[in-house]
């Protein structure tokens, strides 16, 4: 896993100044720690950061093909390389290292921007071919590796984050006010904007072409869930043997590494289906890592340990107290260069920063719920239809608003009053606004009172990333276009996002088996009811793993690596939140309304609402912000 970064200007333009360059490659210094490389000539510069994990000695980027024409600086693994460079071998190419690198720039030579087609990877990749004056830079297929990149005057300004255009004194910190609405409702800005105007990021499945006709984007690659869809029924053994096969070589593919490798294990039925196919396949005993906490409604460390101990895993286990996660919260914006309000990202990082002091490399359950229907919105989406039929419109209009007044308000984790608010607020309401009302923070409703009246106007449907995607999408199940909108969404601007600058930013590499290329063909084509059986998802994959894991791991209901945010805004984080979140404060910055900001606080401080995904979306772009915007501006 590794770093990119680069300019290449047109062929008339000036010379980048290698400074710049330098400025940029360091600033990524923990996404590599082991090398860094840099290749300046005339207006192209390629900077690189490597943690090296195949051929850790040869395998110094930028990498270049035999007479120095081509060159390539590569982020991410590739896993079906191996098979691929024989071919290359036979077509006459010369290797000078045995890395994957390598491999991907040989390939490039030979079937041109087709190669993005031919990997089975995690990748974010640029290559300079100085024979065309072309760059072209690729991102996967689901969007595990990111890739940012801004058009400044004759240049081209591409990196692994954010933080890295910045170091190029013509990338300006101004704030997208469209992004600063998006951000606030889905509590991430969905791809291709980002939270400052003028830099994109690269979306998955495409890429990016810069040369003489310009600049311009190709998509490679889609999914598609159509083919899933009008099959005759199917029984469950019918293809539970081939997800399992699948899955368990998509793990041993990405066991291949030349130093060691351990899971990142929570207990949920996902991570312990990687580890016990890890368990086949790596020689040696394997480690697993798992977080404890000492709030007993957050804690899933039990499950861990039984699944460790049935697999005879070495387990290490990281106890983290509500202290030791808020004394983090501050720091967020050392690691997390665009705002992104899922507090998970705090134990990600620390079980990351845990695991790297034995591994360099582990693999991690995500992708699953997406693929398999496994949150629990899945089944409320189809319970919602069943409330709007079967209970009288009396009942919902005038009963149960009563009812939910006087619900006592819990901060526990997904606390049933929680539930129940959630759950109602998608009635009546489209598929997509009722999605990512269940899944983000503030409504359209909410935020007409919480922004400034002058920022009012300059915003758009906080929800049209959605629709967007929903137009693109194949299938016409609900199911599935709500799959689609999760794959599109949620896992790319927050699960991925937050496992990749969590992890990089304690310098370990993350694989994710579930969104291997094959199982996510599987997946793609699975019929509707074996993803969503009545209520029940992932349903194969719990038939498929009955008797590998312990049926209580399989049945238990999903939590997600939670934090207990509410029980901090009233304790540890408390004179935080109230000094981010004054009136003063507010009011200088100029971009929400004083009193809803100060009515939200009062109301969760005084147990009268839980508001703590407001109150958390909210802390943490004003964190951001004084890092990204107030404290440059100073300077």
């Amino acid at each position: 896993m590794c770093g990119i970064c680069g300019i290449v200007g047109t062929h008339d333009a000036a010379p980048v100044d290698p400074m710049v360059i330098a400025r940029m490659t360091r600033a990524m210094t923990h996404r590599g720690p082991d090398q860094a490389g840099e290749y300046v000539c005339g207006p192209v510069a390629l900077g690189s950061r490597r943690l090296s994990i195949i051929d850790v000695e040869g395998g110094r980027q930028p990498i270049a093909n035999e007479d120095g024409t081509v060159r390539i600086v590569f982020n991410g693994e590739i896993y079906n390389y191996r098979e691929l460079r024989p071919y290359l071998e036979r077509r006459g190419h010369q290797f000078a290292t045995h890395t994957d690198t390598e491999v991907i720039l040989h390939l490039y030579e030979e079937i041109g921007t087709d190669c993005a087609v031919q990997l089975d990877g995690i990748f974010a990749f640029a290559i300079w071919d100085a024979n065309l004056n072309r760059l072209m830079i690729v991102r996967d297929r689901m969007g595990v590796k990111p890739v940012y990149y801004s058009q400044v005057g004759s240049y081209l300004v591409f990196g692994s984050e954010l933080k890295v255009l910045l170091q190029h004194p013509d990338v300006h910190r101004t704030l997208d006010l469209v992004a600063l609405n998006e951000y606030l409702s889905l509590e991430y800005v969905p791809s291709p904007r980002t939270i400052l105007r003028g830099i994109s990021r690269l979306e998955p499945g495409y890429l990016l072409l810069s040369d003489a006709a310009g600049c311009r984007q190709v998509r490679y690659w889609n999914i598609s869930l159509a083919r899933s869809e009008d099959r005759p029924p199917v029984k469950w053994r019918d293809y539970g043997e081939t997800l399992r096969r699948t899955l368990s070589e998509s793990v041993k593919r990405e066991l291949v590494s030349d130093v060691p490798v351990g899971v990142l294990l929570s207990g949920g039925i996902d991570s312990s289906t990687i580890a016990s196919f890890a368990v086949d396949h790596y020689a040696g005993q394997i480690q697993t890592f798992s977080v404890a906490y000492n709030e007993p409604s957050f804690d899933e460390s039990r499950y861990s340990r039984q699944v460790a101990a049935l697999l005879g895993t070495k387990h290490h286990e990281l106890t983290l107290t509500s202290s030791d996660g808020a004394a983090l919260v501050p720091t967020i914006p050392d690691f997390l260069d665009e705002p992104l309000g899922d507090a998970s990202l705090i134990p990600t990082y620390l079980l990351s920063k845990f695991a790297r002091e034995h591994v360099k490399v582990t693999l991690g359950g995500d992708g699953s719920d997406e693929l398999f229907a496994g949150y629990p919105t899945m089944a409320a989406h189809r319970l919602i239809g069943y409330y709007e039929r079967l209970v009288p419109w009396q009942v919902r209009t005038y009963l149960i608003p009563q009812l939910l007044r006087g619900m006592p308000v819990s901060f526990d984790n997904i606390s049933l009053d929680f539930k129940v608010r959630r759950f109602l607020s998608g009635r009546g309401v489209p598929l997509e606004d009722r999605h990512h009302r269940w899944l983000g923070s503030f409504t359209d409703g909410e935020k007409t009172g919480l922004l400034a009246e002058w920022v009012r106007p300059l915003v758009r449907d906080s929800y049209a990333e959605a629709y967007r995607h929903a137009h693109d999408c194949d299938a016409r199940s609900m199911l599935n276009r709500v799959l689609y909108d999760d794959l599109k969404l949620y896992l790319e601007g927050d699960i991925l996002f937050k496992v990749d600058r969590a992890s990089m930013a304690a310098s370990l590499e993350v694989r994710v088996p579930f969104l291997n290329r094959d199982v996510v063909d599987f997946a793609a084509a699975l019929p509707v009811e074996l993803k969503l059986h009545r209520l029940t998802g992932k349903y194969l994959l719990k038939r498929a793993m009955k008797g590998r894991l312990p049926a209580e791991v399989i049945s238990r209901s999903k939590k997600g690596f939670a934090m207990p945010v509410a029980h901090w805004l009233l304790g540890e984080l408390r004179p935080l939140v109230t000094d981010y979140l004054s009136p003063a404060r507010i009011r200088r910055q100029g971009l929400f309304n004083e009193d809803v900001v100060n009515t939200l606080l009062e109301d969760h401080l005084s147990k009268r609402r839980d508001n703590r995904k407001l109150l958390w979306t909210l802390l943490v772009f004003q964190l951001w912000a004084e890092r990204y915007l107030e404290q440059r501006q100073a300077a």
